[in-house]
């Protein structure tokens, strides 16, 4: 029998986040597992090639991860996830999430279908469909908007 002892939530902050969010208590909770928080900040090199470019969002990059913590910091307190472990990684947020699970031996992911939306999701692709085939792990996807 397999055991779930970890479970990783990646969060985006967004609404989509806030609606996961029961899913991933209640398996921990049933499960007595621990839950990590990861949110990735896009690093410059997704944005090579672009008008803009990399140079120019790497500029800003400090910035954004400064954000992120900061944001990280109040979705934890306003959800009552104070004994989380927590992390702010730069980078491609498919990778990113697949690399902190293997590097943490997380036993499972849950993560929602949907944050991106319209351009944004053409452009950088569906991050849970990237973490459902490439995770060493079993990934539970839930529809926020169901």
């Amino acid at each position: 029998m397999a055991e779930i002892k970890s479970i990783l939530f990646p969060v985006d902050f967004t609404s989509s986040s806030e609606k996961v969010l029961p899913y991933v208590k209640l398996m921990a909770e049933k499960l007595g597992a621990k839950i990590h928080l990861v949110h990735v900040v896009r690093g410059a090199e997704e944005f090579a090639g672009f008008e803009m470019g990399a140079a120019w969002y790497s500029s800003f990059e400090k910035e954004l991860i400064d954000g992120a913590e900061k944001a990280m910091r109040r979705f934890v307190e306003e959800n009552g996830l104070d004994d989380a472990e927590t992390a702010v990684i730069v980078g491609n947020a498919g990778e990113e999430i697949v690399k902190y699970a293997a590097d943490k031996g997380i036993d499972m992911i849950i993560m929602g279908t949907h944050g991106r939306k319209g351009l944004e999701k053409i452009m950088f692709g569906s991050v849970a469909a990237e973490v459902v085939k490439m995770a060493k792990c079993p990934v539970l996807t839930v529809n926020p908007f169901k």
